[in-house]
């Protein structure tokens, strides 16, 4: 659920998000990814996350990315897996939005995008390069 996914700290800039707690080899190769995340996602400007290590945020209502999660629950071997700029996602409606995970990589990157960015999957062009860190294992079919 993204809006229960974060909090905003009063009035301020600053996100609260719980950090995903992967093992250190996911966490390893998360980094390169949380370093190549972009200052802006459709259009809306990179909010200070806490701790945001492997978490980051944009914009108000709020975009989130988180690396390292578990696997979706009702991701499965017929699942649809849709391709943006090069990364395989599985979309999930959910109160407040969607949440994106990626397929086909060994870790998975999870985005929270509320509905007021209709259409919600425009943000993962934007996310797409830095979420390419982590090499694929296999491409949507």
């Amino acid at each position: 659920m993204v809006a229960l996914l974060v909090l905003a700290a009063g009035c301020s800039r600053t996100v609260t998000m719980t950090d995903p707690t992967p093992t250190a080899e996911i966490r390893e190769q998360c980094t390169p990814v949380m370093a190549a995340l972009p200052a802006t996602v459709l259009d809306q400007p990179r909010r200070t996350v806490q701790p945001g290590v492997l978490s980051a945020a944009w914009g108000d209502p709020t975009i989130t990315l988180k690396c390292g999660v578990d696997r979706p629950p009702s991701l499965g071997a017929a699942s649809e897996c849709f391709e943006v700029n090069g990364v395989g996602w599985f979309a999930e409606q959910v109160e407040g939005g969607y949440l994106f995970t990626t397929i086909g990589r060994p870790v998975y990157v999870q985005v929270g995008v509320p509905p007021d960015y209709a259409p919600e999957a425009t943000a993962l062009v934007d996310v797409a390069a830095a979420v390419e860190k982590i090499p694929a294992e296999r491409r949507c079919i």
